[in-house]
């Protein structure tokens, strides 16, 4: 084995999300976490924390490769060490694994104690282009009720996606929202239009164990270091919608999502249609907790009228491919509808209802 490389438990971990990576569009942050996984880490204190990391260390639970690979982008975006801010983009052609493992290294044994801090954050990306699968749910929830939405998203992270009638989007050759937004969406669409209605959200709020306030320059820089260095456009993005949150009010709520959900549903005014809402958030939740939320969701459900229905839209991985399940259920009549598929990063909508 090659001195401080890493178990073989933890370098599975790191070639799996270098693959996963490679598919969604970030050869260096595929070839960041190859590097790492091939030569390994200075013998530190925490090349010792990521070998003996306790629980679940793969992209479905702790995520240790993006909580390393988020903690160097931030380094570059602060500006702390130049060295390593010269192999990132955009600087040349794609470096040698070996000059990229060694500049970590070094970059790691200058900055211990910042990348010791850093690695406690779990990686949230709160990938914009999610809303791109969600925005059409509410514009089918909007045209069947004609009711005004109060939105809640579980997992919300710094609260983006809560504002996602606030942005301009392209479904094939359509388009929908409001188009002076500075955030512009057009995934690749597949099946039928939504329909071309008016939306009408009277309030908005979320929840996450760890949300971002925007209003704070440390929390912008954190949230840029989970999107990936060479995907430009997800930056950009990133930014102009950090740019239009600051502008609008709402609130995300430092919670349980369990909790919050218990009673943010407690009370529900008639005349409004209550949209609860999660992408790549519930399955990370502990299996208890899952159960919980599910049973306080329904049980709201069971109260449900038709002048004031809820709703239930997710876009979660499942067992297929590729991309998410993109489900709504619905009540009175807990009906569940198969909205279609997106790809993790709302590249692509493949909308089958």
């Amino acid at each position: 084995m090659t001195p401080g490389r890493l178990p073989e438990r933890v370098n599975a971990v790191f070639l799996s999300q270098a693959e996963s990576c490679e598919k969604l569009g970030s050869p260096f942050t595929a070839l960041l976490l190859r590097s790492i996984a091939q030569y390994g880490l200075p013998e530190t204190p925490v090349r010792q924390r990521l070998a003996t990391w306790k629980g679940d260390i793969s992209g479905s639970g702790d995520s240790i490769p993006l909580r390393l690979a988020g903690t160097l982008h931030q380094m570059v975006i602060r500006n702390l060490d130049a060295d390593l801010a010269a192999i990132y983009p955009p600087h040349g052609p794609m470096p040698d694994p070996a000059i990229v493992a060694d500049t970590v290294a070094q970059a790691i044994l200058r900055h211990q104690a910042f990348v010791d801090h850093c690695l406690d954050s779990p990686p949230q990306t709160n990938e914009i282009r999610r809303s791109s699968a969600i925005y059409p749910a509410l514009l089918r929830i909007a045209a069947q009720t004609g009711l005004p939405i109060r939105l809640s998203e579980v997992g919300a992270s710094a609260g983006l996606n809560l504002l996602m009638d606030r942005f301009h989007y392209r479904f094939g050759d359509v388009e929908y929202g409001e188009k002076a937004s500075p955030v512009h969406l057009e995934p690749d669409w597949k099946g039928c239009l939504p329909p071309a209605v008016d939306l009408d959200i009277v309030a908005r709020r979320g929840c996450d164990l760890r949300p971002f306030d925007l209003r704070s320059e440390d929390d912008r820089i954190r949230l840029r270091s989970y999107t990936w260095p060479d995907q430009q456009d997800r930056l950009d993005r990133l930014d102009a919608a950090i740019e239009l949150a600051r502008k609008n009010r709402f609130v995300v709520d430092r919670a349980d999502a369990v909790e919050w959900l218990e009673q943010r549903l407690r009370t529900r005014p008639a005349g409004r249609a209550d949209v609860v809402f999660n992408t790549i958030a519930w399955q990370y939740l502990p299996d208890e907790a899952r159960m919980k939320g599910n049973a306080i969701i329904e049980k709201a459900g069971q109260q449900a009228g038709r002048d004031s229905p809820l709703f239930w839209v997710s876009m979660e991985a499942d067992d297929q491919r590729p991309g998410a399940l993109l489900q709504m259920i619905e009540w009175p009549g807990a009906r569940t509808t198969r909205l279609g598929r997106a790809d993790f990063h709302g590249r692509w909508v493949d909308w089958q209802a």
